[in-house]
């Protein structure tokens, strides 16, 4: 290939993009690679992530999809001594509920024929069997789902949490991974392999018997390059990408926050599970507070009852003092930008949230630590919350994208399935439904809109 020509552009360097260049050269060696984007790698959504994995979906094939990249995920964690970070307390998922039968459908529904053998319920008289999050280590932690039942027991066990709480599901194949080391290993991979990268923007892409992509590289000047095939992995620029080619995607893109803080009162245990409280709120303001919210047209929703699945987990080991805290509560579409405009509230909401779940977090009501960090990125999404990975409908072009807030841990499999469906390869069982062909299937399209949960946090 010539320095204005390659065999496969990937457009996008977040984790997403980097996963499937590294597998196409980790698969096809002679093939030639490119990977654009206009800012450092992994500088955009990725830098957003929580950080997060699990193998907890209400549908078997989201199931086995990240099931499988988490075996990816640990394969780069044996090969390179852990150099990801990865650990795995689980992931808890805490209600005052004790009727629970939907959330048991969805698990079986998940689970398939292992819920039998993997889903454990405990209660006072049988709590000995349970094992807590104690240790770190993915290669030794349990596997499957525990149940806790009764106030009584999740007290014993989780002495921290509200007490009010009926019912724990403790998903046990979760964790935390450090996303940022795992997309530098295998952009260091693909760099030794022969990968190219070029620092441009995308601004038109001219579809003849090839692609011609002009750039617009760091430097201001102008550039173009040719490639036989291209992938669209432009993270909340997937739809940009598109137009260029005249086509489009069935998604939206929706801005969500987070905040990160020092734990300087030291209230959230470090081996507390990434932790989710399903429940609906009304958040803990003072009597003249929620007056004063509800009197305001731009903030009286802050007043009224909030959706479930804020979450917070303990950053950086257990030798770590910060805490990661967020909450997925915007549904209202917006144009990505790269400089999101934040909500300056949300640190205060979002610390009151929680409080619910973990009551010792009402120390810092009005007084967030000065080392904190208020960030956002956008969640790009089907209306199903299923990822896009395979063709389009422009001949040659591919796409990978659209994981809300999975991003970091559906990255492997993502890169290898796609470069599955590059490279002709042998494709698993769950490849047209992660792709866009699946808009084609009216009863599978039904199945996932009727589903009462798609997995969003």
């Amino acid at each position: 290939m010539t320095a204005d020509s390659t065999d496969i552009a990937v457009i996008g360097a977040g984790i997403v993009g980097i996963a499937v260049a590294y597998h196409l050269k980790k698969a096809a060696p002679d093939l030639d690679v490119a990977l654009i984007d206009s800012g450092a790698p992994m500088a955009l959504t990725s830098a957003q992530s929580g950080e997060n994995y699990r193998n907890w979906w209400p549908h078997p094939v989201m199931k086995a999809f990240t099931d499988h990249s988490i075996d990816l995920m640990e394969e780069l964690a044996r090969e390179t001594d852990n150099r990801l970070n990865m650990t795995r307390r689980g992931y808890v998922l805490a209600t005052r509920a004790t009727e629970i039968e939907a959330m048991q459908a969805e698990l079986a529904y998940g689970y398939g024929d292992e819920y039998a053998t993997h889903v454990r319920v405990h209660k006072m008289g049988n709590a000995d069997a349970y094992e807590p999050p104690l240790h770190e280590n993915w290669d030794t932690a349990p596997n499957g789902v525990d149940i806790l039942r009764g106030a009584a027991l999740i007290q014993r066990l989780f002495p921290y949490f509200d007490g009010e709480l009926q019912t724990i599901i403790h998903i046990r194949r979760a964790g935390a991974v450090d996303g940022q080391q795992m997309g530098q290993i295998m952009l260091e991979r693909f760099r030794v392999a022969g990968g190219k990268r070029r620092l441009a923007e995308v601004t038109d892409i001219d579809k003849t018997d090839d692609f011609k992509l002009t750039l617009r590289p760091s430097d201001g000047k102008g550039d173009n390059l040719r490639a036989a095939r291209i992938v669209n992995a432009a993270g909340p620029f997937l739809g940009q990408i598109a137009a260029m080619l005249g086509s489009t995607l069935p998604i939206t893109t929706v801005l969500q926050q987070k905040v990160a803080f020092e734990d300087t009162e030291g209230v959230i245990p470090r081996t507390m599970p990434f932790s989710i409280d399903l429940d609906d709120q009304l958040i803990d303001w003072a009597d003249d507070e929620r007056e004063h919210l509800a009197e305001d047209p731009d903030h009286a929703w802050l007043a009224n009852i909030m959706p479930g699945a804020i979450h917070c987990r303990p950053d950086g080991g257990d030798n770590g003092t910060w805490i990661k805290i967020g909450w997925a509560y915007n549904e209202t579409p917006s144009e990505p930008t790269r400089e999101p405009i934040l909500d300056d509230h949300f640190p205060e909401v979002v610390i009151r949230g929680t409080a619910r779940l973990n009551p010792a977090l009402k120390a810092y009501y009005g007084r967030l630590p000065r080392n904190r960090t208020h960030y956002g990125g956008y969640y790009t999404m089907t209306d199903e919350n299923w990822p896009l990975i395979g063709p389009t409908d422009v001949d040659g072009c591919f796409v990978a994208g659209a994981m809300s807030g999975f991003g970091t841990m559906a990255a492997c499999a993502t890169g290898e399935l796609l470069a599955n469906w590059m490279l002709g390869r042998e494709l698993p069982e769950y490849a047209e439904a992660l792709s866009i062909r699946r808009m084609a299937d009216p009863t599978l399209m039904a199945e996932l809109h009727a589903q009462q949960s798609r997995g969003i946090l």
